[in-house]
């Protein structure tokens, strides 16, 4: 696979060097030179020197050959920016990471489905090895063609989980309703912003998200057909 990154800041490299170490290929977008040169002698990949939230940036890192955007700066503003121009130019999978929270309603309303939030997500972990949950540890059970997809539950789909009409081999096993944790039955009766989680098989999962998430591969079929 093809990664692009913008900004080289510490979890771009952590993650950089572990899609390198497994034969992927990596590009990292730093607007500061001497982080490049520095980063250039540890890290087997390639470097394009600019602003990644211009279009004329991001459109030279290739998006019509690369599978993820990573926007990875410290600043969340220029993260949803960088985002917005990576998913306009076809970028296929487009993640951000954001810092303040107060963002992430901002990110849903703009379908930014894949944010990232590093405090939440580590706080959570930790209070899971309090109580003695190894999330990471659990997260390998999950093996061969098994795949995750979380969606949200708007007034089209709320009612029994059987109105969503899954595949034979997808099942709601949860969901999220605010904070909360459920865990679900065929009878269970799912409310507009309830977050459910799908398992399914990895041949469903492109069917499902083109189904649930229509707006990202509307966006990227437009980009691709002015190209």
């Amino acid at each position: 696979m093809r990664i692009v990154f913008v900004g080289a800041g510490d979890l771009t490299v952590e993650t950089a060097m572990l899609l390198i170490s497994r034969g992927h290929q990596v590009v990292i977008i730093e607007s500061e030179r001497d982080k490049i040169e520095v980063l250039s002698d540890t890290l087997d990949c390639s470097f394009l020197h600019g602003d990644g939230s211009r279009p004329h940036v991001l459109n030279e890192a290739g998006p019509e050959h690369a599978d993820f955007l990573f926007c990875l700066t410290e600043n969340d503003q220029y993260n949803i920016i960088a985002a917005l121009v990576g998913r306009s130019l076809g970028y296929s999978q487009v993640v951000l990471q954001i810092h303040d929270a107060d963002y992430l309603n901002i990110c849903r309303e703009l379908s930014l489905e894949n944010t990232i939030t590093p405090s939440k997500t580590i706080g959570r972990y930790l209070a899971d090895m309090v109580a003695g949950i190894d999330i990471l540890e659990l997260s390998s059970f999950i093996k061969g063609e098994a795949r995750f997809l979380m969606i949200k539950i708007d007034a089209d789909m709320k009612g029994a989980i059987t109105e969503l009409d899954l595949p034979d081999e997808a099942r709601v096993i949860c969901l999220y309703r605010g904070e909360q944790f459920h865990l679900v039955d065929p009878d269970t009766a799912l409310h507009i912003d309830d977050e459910a989680i799908i398992l399914t098989h990895s041949k469903h999962l492109s069917d499902l998200t083109k189904r649930f998430y229509p707006e990202s591969f509307e966006e990227g079929k437009g980009a691709a057909d002015k190209d």
